[in-house]
């Protein structure tokens, strides 16, 4: 490990540089990166973030050397990637009297990806606060920044905001802050950001909003430089890169429903996207004419398709409207499925099908993993018989997605 570098008082860096060329979401980070750790080494002390697993034993050892790991009263996990949180179950097994804390969604992960099934947790939630005894420290949760479970930590004395992998860079460097760095890091903290947080990039606008009316003196992110000179110029790119730039686009609602379960999914899902002020049309196939729809596939920037299913296959006039999207340019185009059945929803994955035969971008489940980390957006859309919570949830998060597409100007 290297040097523990201090930020303030009774607080240290006490992570890991790692300048080799690192494989992360399938790139090669060919500057390296730096796993942050901090030390907040009050009456109760607590470590923010770990590092990544490769580095878990290094990483136990160099603490070890700072503080005695059973005087560990806690342990914050903003995010429960393993670069962030790796390092969590050698650090656990020797700091045996800290408390976990994370958000609720973080707590089952945390537990089975590290064995901590018999540790204590401590569950935060937006505003709590907790005393470390001489430092308060503060959590705000910010939800697919990128997944599910992230929130970030603000240390009310010091006025550092820890926001894990938020306001990160991935560049392996010993000068540890952005006013000490050899060159300007603009450039490197917007690759990083159009790379990791622009898909997410609604939710960027929500943590801005939590942060607007922080003291922030020093950023401490859990990659790359830490931001202590200028530091409102970068939250103000990430305010101007996440905002909309363009409000022109169309979507487009296609269906054919038998019992009116498909027409109440295609409702919503207009509804949704004029909630993104994304303008929305919708239209039964079987009473609009062949024409009227193809032109307003022309016109849409994304189409939803969607049918119920009856013996094993569509029904209505779908089927015919999927023969057509082989005779059309569509290639700038978003396309999506979706449908509700009562036994196995075959007109789903039918059209669907059809979809990638077509020049359409068509969205899916396994893309949107890859290319983002998000696992709660299925796509195709299958909802069995009527619509319940978790579906309206599901097509919410689906459509939240989808319009960040269309909406992205970079």
């Amino acid at each position: 490990m290297e040097k523990n570098i201090m930020l303030n008082e009774n607080t240290y860096w006490v992570g890991k540089v790692d300048d080799r060329d690192v494989p992360f979401h399938r790139l090669t980070l060919t500057k390296g990166t730096t796993y942050n750790s901090y030390l907040l080494n009050t009456e109760k002390p607590t470590v923010i973030d770990t590092v990544d697993i490769s580095f878990g034993r290094e990483f136990v050892q160099n603490l070890s050397n700072i503080i005695a790991l059973d005087e560990i009263k806690y342990i914050v996990i903003n995010h429960t990637e393993p670069d962030h949180s790796g390092a969590l179950g050698s650090l656990a097994a020797k700091a045996k009297n800290a408390v976990i804390v994370c958000t609720e969604p973080a707590v089952n992960e945390l537990k089975e990806m590290y064995r901590l099934h018999s540790r204590e947790f401590l569950v935060v939630s937006d505003g709590d606060t907790l005393d470390i005894g001489g430092k308060i420290l503060k959590f705000m949760q910010t939800p697919y920044l990128h997944t599910e479970e992230t929130m970030i930590t603000y240390c009310e004395d010091d006025k550092i905001l820890f926001p894990c992998d938020i306001f990160s860079t991935h560049i392996a460097n010993y000068e540890y802050f952005n006013d000490l760095a050899k060159e300007d890091i603009k450039e490197d903290f917007t690759v990083y950001y159009k790379l990791i947080m622009h898909p997410h990039r609604r939710y960027v606008q929500e943590m801005i909003e939590k942060i607007k009316d922080l003291d922030i003196k020093i950023i401490a992110p859990s990659h790359g430089f830490i931001i202590r000179y200028d530091v409102q110029s970068f939250i103000d790119i990430y305010d101007n890169m996440s905002k909309s730039t363009d409000q022109s686009k169309k979507a487009l609602v296609l269906y054919s429903t038998m019992t009116g379960n498909t027409k109440k999914i295609a409702t919503i899902l207009k509804e949704k996207f004029e909630e993104q002020n994304i303008t929305s049309e919708i239209m039964d196939v079987n009473k609009v004419p062949m024409e009227e729809i193809i032109s307003a596939i022309n016109e849409a920037d994304t189409i939803f398709f969607g049918s119920s299913t009856r013996y094993g296959d569509m029904i209505g006039n779908m089927e015919e409207v999927l023969k057509n999207l082989k005779t059309l340019n569509l290639e700038s185009k978003l396309g999506a499925t979706f449908g509700s059945y009562g036994w196995s929803g075959e007109a789903i994955e039918v059209i669907q099908d059809y979809l990638n035969e077509s020049n359409l971008k068509v969205l899916n489940t396994s893309d949107i993993i890859k290319s983002t980390g998000m696992t709660d957006i299925e796509l195709p859309l299958r909802i069995r018989f009527s619509l319940k919570e978790d579906s309206l949830k599901s097509i919410d998060r689906l459509v939240t997605y989808t319009s960040d597409l269309l909406l992205s100007a970079i």
